[in-house]
């Protein structure tokens, strides 16, 4: 219990000054004038004073709080490898155990996990929030368990008492980082795209280390290259991209001996392939409706360069005119087809048939660049079922229908078959792009070639009786289309509602390219913050289970749902960051959640050395956990809380009242009797000293 005296003037206090002066300058005057009772009417005053001042007697009944010690432990990445959990483990029993034998103290444990968005470890923000939820008045220390690399040191709070640090992993770590200083987002296919990388040892390296180091690299899950690269320099490695759109890169460095982890001996570089300038070559029969269509669509696109050319004149066709007068251009057969073929990416016939003007050695070499990688597409018009149809020509061999010299001339709606339903030229175009008609159908042609389809070839869409109308097929490297009917210009033209032309021959011609979204058979990753969707395309029945390899090395066996006709998907949520590989039998694919070495990995090797500017004016001390677990002391405020073996606490004596007890000093009765008293002995005093004086 604690008694205080408090003041609760009954008058303004500014007031009660004026009193006090004026009754100091009476009593003044009383001695001034040799009053002899002057010093019982001071007393007098004085009193008056007291009693307006109303001092009251307070009694409190107190409750001691216990001190409260905060140790927040660092859960991150970085602190779950090389036994560094154990060590965490071992610290917190042992420091359970310190502070139970402190009289009147607790500990108060804090985790603190990874950081959303690759932000690292934020232990001061933790700290910050463990103070916010605890009186400051009753913190007696502060201990954070960790390897010490903290991202956040600059957002270090007020700290209220001794800071200390517990320092896991060992002395004696070292550790190899594999850094992508730079890497375009985009480069240019043919064309060497440069990125730096850097080897970087960190920690107590070995001498047996050496200074270079394997690095292997593959690209999309290819059969991987090595190389020898110098460690603690900057490296200039070119990388040839082998298909447009994105390629995913992966580095990867051995784990060496003793090295702490693994986890940033990997990275991933994604960088879309674009092509420079794609070069496609249109051959035209004669004039249609359906030319201006492909011209149109090819021609729309920036990065397309055309070579298109119209028979107008054949070779048959004498009419006595001179060639000096005639404005067309000779056709360079030779050049086209024999010299310059293969700096075409795509050639189109667009009702094409043999007069003569390629004799059959030139489309020949069009077989063999077709092998070779080249894609020819075919769209087919009435000549195709002629005698001078491209099929009797050395192009049959590659040619993925044969016609049946039967024209169908009747109206009917192009389908998409079942396989074509799987294909990506074709999937979703039924539901994805419907009609403008009432009833959502496609518009109607009206003529088909009839072609029987070669056993290797894929029919995506058909005709009337189900007959054939776009074929594909797989030729060597290369690729080739049948289109078996020269009227896919009515959707062009919304005849009937139209259709979705230019979507099918703008995913056609990508495919006959080669660009990986547009692949049949594909296993994808792609994430979102901590989640990941892997999707599987396939024209086979159906997709077995994904073996995805976490970080960390775990395993986990996810089974896919399809989500449309040959498209398996399946979603991972809550993942830690880092680099994820996934095995789909003979496929694999990588995909990486933030960077492939999270920011916890950027610094591995256990320091305490970035928060010795934030410890040492608290007077705290940096100890390591191999070294074993420091005894706990309490200190007084203000005295070094760190030493030799062990770390220190400020006991804060804080307390919580229990009651409250005000009384008056005396009551009014009693200021009033004793003001009283003074002032008729003053008047007595004085009295009897005048008598005496007379007398």
């Amino acid at each position: 219990m604690t008694r205080d005296i408090l003041y609760a003037p009954l008058i303004d206090p500014i007031l009660l000054t004026i009193l006090a002066a004026l009754m100091v300058l009476a009593t003044g005057f009383a001695l001034w004038r040799g009053l002899s009772g002057w010093w019982l009417r001071a007393l007098a005053a004085a009193v008056v004073l007291a009693a307006l001042a109303n001092p009251s007697l307070q009694s409190e009944e107190r409750d001691a709080l216990s001190d409260i010690v905060i140790l927040v432990v660092d859960e991150s990445a970085s602190q779950r490898i090389a036994g560094r959990p154990d060590q965490t483990e071992t610290a917190i029993a042992a420091l359970e155990t310190e502070v139970a034998q402190l009289s009147n103290t607790e500990l108060r444990v804090v985790s603190l996990g990874d950081a959303p968005d690759n932000a690292g470890t934020l232990g001061m923000e933790a700290l910050g929030r463990a103070l916010a939820d605890v009186p400051r008045a009753r913190v007696a220390g502060m201990i954070l368990l960790s390897d010490g690399q903290l991202h956040d040191i600059a957002a270090a709070p007020d700290l209220p008492a001794p800071l200390h640090l517990l320092l896991t992993g060992r002395s004696g770590d070292w550790d190899r980082r594999l850094l992508v200083k730079s890497a375009p987002a985009y480069a240019i296919l043919g064309e060497p795209v440069t990125l730096t990388l850097r080897l970087e040892d960190q920690g107590d390296v070995p001498t047996a280390q050496g200074g270079t180091a394997r690095l292997q690299y593959s690209v999309d899950g290819a059969e991987p290259r090595e190389v020898e690269v110098p460690v603690g320099r900057d490296l200039q490695l070119p990388v040839d991209l082998p298909h447009g759109g994105i390629n995913v890169i992966q580095f990867t460095v051995p784990v060496a001996e003793g090295e702490l982890t693994d986890r940033n001996n990997s990275a991933v570089v994604r960088i879309n392939g674009v092509r420079d300038r794609l070069r496609v070559l249109l051959v035209s029969g004669e004039p249609h409706a359906g030319e201006r269509t492909w011209r149109n669509l090819l021609k729309s696109d920036s990065s397309v360069d055309l070579v298109h050319f119209t028979i107008l004149r054949p070779p048959e066709k004498q009419d006595g005119v001179p060639v000096t007068e005639l404005s067309l251009i000779a056709f360079p057969t030779r050049e086209l087809f024999l010299e310059k073929i293969d700096e075409f990416d795509l050639i189109i016939f667009d009702r094409y048939k043999r007069r003569g003007i390629l004799p059959g050695i030139y489309l020949d070499n069009i077989r063999q660049y077709v092998e070779g990688g080249g894609a020819v597409l075919v769209a087919a018009g009435p000549d195709f079922a002629s005698a001078a149809s491209l099929y009797r020509s050395p192009l049959a061999q590659v040619m993925p229908g044969e016609p049946t010299a039967q024209v169908i001339d009747r109206g009917y709606r192009p389908a998409i078959t079942d396989l074509g339903r799987k294909h990506p030229v074709t999937a979703g175009l039924d539901t994805e792009y419907a009609a403008g008609a009432p009833d959502g159908e496609w518009g109607r042609w009206f003529r088909l070639i009839d072609v029987t389809a070669t056993d290797t070839a894929e029919v995506v869409m058909s005709g009337p009786d189900e007959r054939p109308l776009l074929l594909l097929d797989r030729i060597g490297d290369g690729r080739v289309a049948l289109l078996a009917s020269d009227q896919a210009w009515l959707w062009n033209r919304g005849f009937e509602g139209g259709g979705p032309q230019l979507e099918l021959l703008r995913r056609l011609a990508h495919w006959m390219m080669k660009e990986p979204e547009l692949e049949e058979e594909a296993l994808t990753a792609t994430s979102d913050g901590q989640s990941m969707t892997i999707t599987r395309r396939t024209l086979g029945e159906g997709a077995g289970d994904f073996t995805v390899t976490a970080p960390d090395g775990t395993e986990t066996v996810v089974t896919p749902l399809e989500v449309a006709p040959g498209r398996f998907e399946a979603r991972l949520d809550g993942l830690e960051v880092g680099l994820y590989r996934i095995a789909d039998g003979d496929r694999t694919t990588v995909a990486a959640l933030g960077p492939s070495a999270p920011k916890e990995f950027e610094q591995t090797i256990a320091s305490g050395d970035a928060l010795e500017p934030v410890i040492a004016p608290t007077g705290g001390g940096i100890r390591r956990v191999e070294d074993g677990t420091p005894d706990l002391r309490q200190v007084r405020e203000g005295r070094p809380a760190a030493g030799r073996g062990w770390i220190g606490v400020t006991p804060r004596g804080a307390y919580q009242t229990a009651n409250v007890t005000v009384t008056p000093l005396l009551p009014g009765w009693a200021w009033l009797l004793l003001v009283g008293a003074l002032i008729v002995g003053a008047w007595l005093w004085e009295g009897r000293r005048r008598v005496s004086s007379a007398a």
